[in-house]
């Protein structure tokens, strides 16, 4: 288990300095995960945001009352964007109106964020519906899960017209020391985090978190991704910085214990990719697979995003060769290729899940 140091937890509005130049502040979500944390950083000439928090005026609010509070009249110079999802975009366009500071961002990421922050002129959605009835999701929940999807132009303000592209190995000077991007994948296209060797910080963002793990979902924009593979492929780099290194999560707390981390990420997913080896062995779709990697009992949106991840571990194990994938009547079906041993202990028990 990771360490936590004795870091008071800033309130919305408020700052936690962490070390000179460097600060923590959260702001409020509204869902199960109930806080985001953002961190800014002290250049001679002004400051870099990394990370923005949901669009909206309760965000913009509180984003106010720390620039009357923490700025000593330094503009914000730049704001650094770990990947595309809205609780880490959603002010970005608000912050570069505010302060005509660009964006800095992966190349993939900004074409992401650009792409479902936007109007889909039209669209039809029927490659949802198509995803949904492959994995095994009856039709009155699909109706409900395609009505509950409003997409992330509702939680994310105008989204900048250019950026300042962020990739493997660039550097950010701030305060005569160098920023150096690592990039991943898996959760996110291509997710930015920054390691600062002179200070021992690594900002992770959600690559890497210290009580939960990331979401690695496949979606139904591209429904046959492997983003485990991206995911487990870029985690390695990690143990090649410091086992001591401070490390800035955008959730939960800052913590001690990286390697450890990285370590667990890998075994977590490891065990999950065995499970369904293991409740495979007899042909399932996605839905009839989640008890086996699910111990407790999900419902509505809970049940689509545990669909996600049940579908990307599965993809992955195609992949690999270790299942097959059969389309019957519209349905995916799953049969592993081998047979998988038994555990000795295990405290996931399944239990039946009923879609919502």
């Amino acid at each position: 288990m990771p360490s936590f140091p004795d870091f008071k937890v800033p309130e919305a509005g408020q700052t936690t300095q962490i070390t000179e130049g460097v600060y923590w502040l959260r702001m409020p979500l509204p869902f199960d995960l109930n806080h985001i944390n953002l961190y800014m950083l002290e250049d001679t000439d002004g400051w870099y945001i990394v990370d923005t928090g949901l669009g909206g005026k309760t965000t913009q609010k509180h984003w106010q009352t720390v620039f009357d509070s923490t700025l000593n009249d330094k503009p914000v110079k730049g704001i650094i964007l770990t990947h595309m999802h809205p609780d880490h975009i959603g002010q970005a366009g608000n912050l570069n109106e505010k302060w005509r500071a660009p964006i800095y961002i992966s190349r993939g990421e900004y074409f992401g964020a650009r792409s479902l922050s936007g109007p889909s002129n039209g669209a039809s959605r029927w490659s949802d519906e198509v995803y949904y009835r492959q994995a095994g999701v009856d039709e009155a929940s699909i109706s409900k899960a395609l009505e509950a999807e409003s997409g992330f132009g509702d939680f994310v303000s105008p989204f900048p017209r250019s950026y300042r592209r962020l990739k493997q190995g660039s550097t950010l000077t701030i305060n005569g020391s160098e920023w150096r991007v690592l990039v991943g994948s898996g959760h996110s296209p291509e997710h930015v985090c920054l390691f600062n060797e002179t200070l021992n910080l690594f900002i992770s963002g959600d690559q890497i978190l210290p009580q939960i793990t990331p979401n690695i979902s496949v979606y139904s924009t591209e429904p046959e991704g492997n983003p485990l593979d991206d995911y487990l492929s870029t985690l390695p780099q990690f143990f090649d910085l410091p086992e001591d290194v401070l490390t800035l999560p955008a959730h939960n707390l800052p913590f001690l214990g990286l390697h450890k981390r990285v370590k667990y990420m890998q075994d977590h997913h490891a065990e999950k990719l065995h499970r369904l080896m293991q409740a495979s062995q007899t042909a399932k779709n996605a839905v009839e697979l989640l008890p086996a990697i699910f111990k407790r009992k999900l419902n509505g949106s809970q049940l689509m995003f545990a669909l996600g991840e049940c579908i990307a571990h599965v993809n992955y194990l195609i992949a690999a060769g270790d299942i097959e994938r059969t389309l019957k009547e519209g349905c995916y079906y799953y049969q592993a290729t081998r047979e998988a041993p038994a555990d000795e202990d295990t405290d996931m028990e399944p239990q039946l899940i009923q879609p919502v």
